[in-house]
């Protein structure tokens, strides 16, 4: 993982925005890691829709199966 101080990262932002990896940028300020710099994961949004069809619901998914009256 790489360390920047703020300073050298203000400098260098869109440069190392561009080069930044899975690992990310921990930005220091006076030695102290202040923020970290990680790039977007674009798999994430890959997995929407991907249990389309393998999942077979069962019964109502709305209730908690007990069977309850609201009037006693």
């Amino acid at each position: 993982m790489k360390i920047i101080g703020a300073t050298k990262f203000k400098e260098q932002c869109l440069s190392l925005i561009e080069k930044v990896n899975a690992e990310g940028i921990v930005i220091t300020k006076h030695g102290k890691p202040l923020v970290k710099l990680i790039p977007i994961e674009e798999q994430s949004s890959k997995l929407i829709g991907k249990m389309k069809g393998k999942i077979k619901i069962k019964g109502d998914i709305m209730s908690t199966g007990l069977k309850w009256d609201a009037q006693s």
